[in-house]
């Protein structure tokens, strides 16, 4: 059997904690830096591990791989993973899920402030030579708010542990969250049209799936307050953008803060560009040189235990290794 462990693509410095720490159990490190599926089958002739992050790993990659045991994603999403015809084929879908929870919850917090006080507009209105303190209509205390919660795993705990600083009452919608987990932070739990109903703010925590693809679809903006602000740093797919612009065309939402967006990076066309009304930034959230480290490292401890013949610890379809 082969002890190939190949990096398929990544954004960290190098593969010098890869080479490092296999190397240490006996294993090899190859890095194609494939910017396709295409490339990557054209490279690796089998590998034991795939260690990836961008690259589409499908049904074809399984079956030119056959002694493939694991693909392992740096980072917490596993959209670019066939998970389906990996779990077929046997092979764990492996990701890093808690890397930059810090992160990403400071991030949330940084966009519901940068909209809720209108920061990017002031300085875009200051920087064209506009002094007008009172030049952003609509803006009331942030204490006086309801915050919507679309998802309560850990980084939407943490934003909940951060918002309540500020004084706003809490909705989450949740499959999962336990009444302790909503007790810890006074929050009520409600369905997804209610949140929407009542929310001033909602951010988005959920994973991209075939349910919650488009969840933010044109009915929900309908169904969201006039005047509310959506922040999403999940997945760009989460939320319809045709429909997004829309609500903000049509004055049903006020404002946007994105992190994230279904084509990244966008096309020059993309109609959120032009909006003065939406805060972008660059799927950025989970970015500090400490999370970068962490999700290196943690993503090769999970390869390592893979070579070592130990089960890792974050495999996302469990099927696959019954």
């Amino acid at each position: 059997m082969t002890d190939e462990v190949v990096v398929t693509d990544y954004v960290h410095g190098d593969v010098r904690t890869e080479r490092d720490k296999l190397g240490a159990v006996g294993a090899t490190v190859r890095s194609v830096e494939a910017e396709s599926t295409a490339d990557l089958l054209d490279s690796v002739e089998d590998a034991r591990v795939l260690l990836t992050t961008r690259v589409e790993i499908t049904a074809d990659v399984y079956a030119a791989f056959p002694s493939l045991e694991a693909v392992i994603r740096y980072g917490s999403g596993y959209d670019n993973v066939d998970v389906d015809a990996a779990t077929d084929y046997g092979v764990a879908v492996v990701n890093v899920p808690e890397y930059c929870s810090e992160e990403v919850a400071t991030h949330t917090i940084g966009l519901i402030l940068a909209c809720d006080r209108r920061i990017v507009q002031f300085d875009r209105e200051v920087h064209r030579g506009t002094w007008d303190p009172e030049g952003q209509s609509g803006m009331t205390r942030l204490s006086e708010k309801t915050l919507g919660i679309v998802g309560f795993g850990t980084i939407g705990r943490l934003v909940a542990e951060r918002a309540k600083s500020f004084g706003v009452d809490l909705l989450v919608h949740s499959r999962s969250a336990t009444q302790s987990d909503l007790d810890a932070f006074d929050a009520e739990s409600v369905s997804f049209e209610d949140l929407l109903a009542r929310s001033d703010v909602v951010t988005v925590h959920t994973a991209l799936s075939d349910r919650t693809r488009h969840l933010f679809d044109r009915a929900a903006f309908e169904t969201m307050r006039d005047g509310a602000i959506l922040v999403n740093t999940s997945r760009g797919g989460v939320v319809d953008q045709d429909a997004l612009v829309d609500a903000l065309a049509a004055d049903e939402l006020a404002l946007a803060g994105l992190d994230v967006l279904a084509e990244e990076p966008p096309a020059d066309d993309e109609p959120l560009l032009d909006r003065d009304d939406v805060v972008l930034t660059p799927h950025a959230a989970w970015y500090s040189e400490t999370a970068t480290d962490e999700v290196q490292r943690l993503a090769t401890e999970e390869a390592v235990r893979v070579v070592r013949g130990e089960r890792p610890r974050n495999v996302v379809n469990p099927a696959a290794l019954d």
